[in-house]
């Protein structure tokens, strides 16, 4: 009795404010599309209203708070208060659908040599200057290394930027700058284009909207801090294959019929049900969320076309190359004709430490070839005003050839493309010096190219998301979009 009336005392006597906020999630908010959010304020005269517990001060007694258990009452544990408190002080900006309804990111795994592809130095000594020679473009004033023989001609459909620079000389930290906007951090992991076009726009048509060619190319191309329920959907073959192409989980595996395969997805919802009403975690949303997109894409006609390569003539084929490029370019083509908004694929290996003129030999005329068919089909479809075409590498090489008739790491300098949705035709932003060592005008760090590349599509990078803590996190940190090089601007 007497621990009950000291127990009593102290929570008469200990004060709390008198007003306290929730936000609370409305249906849109709980099916992940964030900035819905509900303030409800909840005062002392509308907790108590009339009791005598409330002081002149305007301070509710510890008593009265506790009997009112609002929060267990809206069922909201204490981190999901500080996470819905940390979204909605975040910085919110509505994404809507800009010039580019789709992103086509080819990735050149390695660090691809400027010197040989983009921004070649026909007048620089022989030992900067390379093996090969330069060519003139259809644009005036511009050339491409002589290797570019079929972009030379579509140079007119796209925009070089020969000025990036950052300063990660490493493989894996250059990787996590070209797909995240964001040096790596040892404390936090950044989504990639991909899972955060994922996260604001959604699927499209019954189509996954990330999708990755053949798999999912790096550690860096997933979620990040977001729900793994924006991660990439990844082919799980090569289209290279022809006929023995077949994409992962697109088909029922052999032996299960339709029949069957109801019978499990309606177990499964008994069991995910059972689960769901234990226990609430990102894992279960994740998961859930996994089942419905493999359900909805093996019963969508509009899936198995949009993979089947099949459907396209020989004639198409031949043009885009028969070889890895020009089969994943020609996917890449189909899914975002067909509704996919991010398709990454990756071609080659461009880490030419030695010997780089064998390896320009072998990795570039096929890439060459798929490249400015990929442009000039687009094009002739109506797509490519649509459709942001993204050429990037992690680094490029060093300006001198080294030892081994090849090239080292350079972070220094080294260029990117973009093509359609918005993107000005015929242009170079930017410049490296006569060696291309250093840029010489225009600098664009990874920041801004970035944010290029998502105002495109729609995004403001300035937006916040929420990452583990709970604490809001730019979509991208620092760097101003590129206006110059911005032919029609998102709304």
């Amino acid at each position: 009795m007497r621990r009950e009336k000291a127990a009593a005392a102290w929570l008469e006597m200990a004060p709390l404010p008198s007003r306290i906020a929730f936000y609370v999630k409305t249906p849109l908010e709980m099916r992940g599309q964030p900035g819905n959010l509900v303030r409800i304020t909840v005062t002392a005269s509308n907790i108590m209203k009339g009791c005598s517990g409330f002081i002149n001060n305007g301070m509710a007694n510890r008593r009265e708070f506790l009997q009112v258990g609002f929060a267990a009452g809206l069922g909201l544990s204490l981190p999901e208060l500080l996470k819905v408190e940390a979204r909605a002080q975040a910085k919110f900006y509505e994404s809507k659908e800009g010039v580019a309804k789709s992103l086509i990111h080819i990735y050149l795994p390695g660090g691809s040599a400027h010197q040989e592809t983009w921004d070649p130095k026909p007048y620089a000594p022989v030992e900067y200057r390379g093996p090969y020679n330069a060519i003139n473009t259809n644009v005036d004033g511009l050339q491409f290394s002589e290797n570019f023989k079929h972009l030379a001609k579509v140079a007119d459909k796209m925009t070089v930027i020969r000025s990036m620079t950052h300063g990660e000389a490493a493989h894996e930290r250059g990787t996590h700058n070209m797909f995240t906007g964001y040096r790596p951090s040892p404390a936090i992991q950044f989504p990639s284009f991909g899972s955060v076009i994922s996260h604001e726009f959604g699927p499209r048509k019954n189509l996954p909207p990330y999708v990755c060619v053949p798999n999912v190319p790096n550690e860096f191309a997933g979620t990040g801090y977001l729900s793994s329920m924006y991660g990439p959907f990844s082919v799980g073959s090569d289209p290279a294959q022809d006929k023995a192409f077949t994409v992962r989980d697109l088909t029922l595996p052999g032996g299960v019929d339709n029949a069957r395969f109801e019978r499990r997805r309606t177990l499964l919802e008994a069991v995910d049900s059972h689960f769901r009403n234990m226990e609430s975690s990102d894992n279960i949303d994740a998961m859930d969320s996994f089942y419905q997109k493999a359900y909805s894409l093996i019963g969508s006609a509009e899936a198995r076309e949009a993979f089947d390569l099949q459907k396209e003539d020989d004639k198409m084929k031949d043009r885009y190359g028969r070889n890895t490029a020009g089969m994943r370019m020609l996917l890449a083509r189909r899914l975002v004709e067909s509704g996919v908004r991010l398709v990454t694929l990756t071609y080659g290996s461009w880490d030419m430490h030695d010997r780089i003129q064998q390896g320009i030999a072998s990795q570039v005329p096929s890439f060459d070839q798929a490249l400015a068919t990929l442009l000039s089909d687009l094009d002739e479809r109506g797509l490519l005003d649509s459709t942001l075409v993204m050429v990037s590498s992690e680094f490029g090489r060093t300006p001198k050839i080294n030892k081994t008739d090849g090239r080292d790491h350079w972070p220094k300098v080294f260029s990117t493309m973009l093509a359609g949705g918005g993107i000005k035709r015929g242009y170079v932003y930017g410049s490296s010096d006569s060696l291309a060592a250093e840029p010489d005008e225009n600098p664009v760090d990874v920041q801004s190219f970035a944010k290029t590349v998502y105002a495109q599509l729609g995004i403001n990078a300035d937006k916040e998301l929420i990452a583990p803590g709970p604490r809001p996190m730019e979509i991208v940190d620092g760097g101003s979009v590129i206006a110059d090089i911005i032919d029609k601007a998102s709304a």
